[in-house]
């Protein structure tokens, strides 16, 4: 999970962002993301990524090609990067009225 503050305009994160969305796609281990903007503050964003394990992720993160997506995202926001271990996932139920 990493929360994003803004400082470029957000049509301009939102294109960097889906650039490195592009690599990190390509990487071993990566599942899916979701990238969240909060509904009040257009600066403020949450990217909730899903990896294999903590150690793909951190692979990912050390790849030489990934410094210039990193470089880029800095330019534009800072952000706070943390990794969390799923616990619980709870689904809306099927056929509920």
């Amino acid at each position: 999970m990493n929360r994003f503050t803004v400082h470029a305009s957000p049509e301009e994160f939102e294109r960097v962002f889906a650039e490195t969305s592009e690599f990190m796609a390509q990487q071993d281990g990566f599942l899916r993301h979701t990238l969240l903007r909060h509904t009040d503050d257009e600066r403020s964003y949450v990217n909730i990524a899903q990896w294999r394990d903590a150690g793909a992720f951190r692979r990912a993160v050390a790849a030489p090609d990934f410094q210039p997506h990193a470089a880029a995202l800095r330019a534009l926001s800072t952000s706070e990067p943390n990794l969390y271990t799923p616990r619980r996932t709870v689904s809306a139920k099927t056929g509920a009225r």
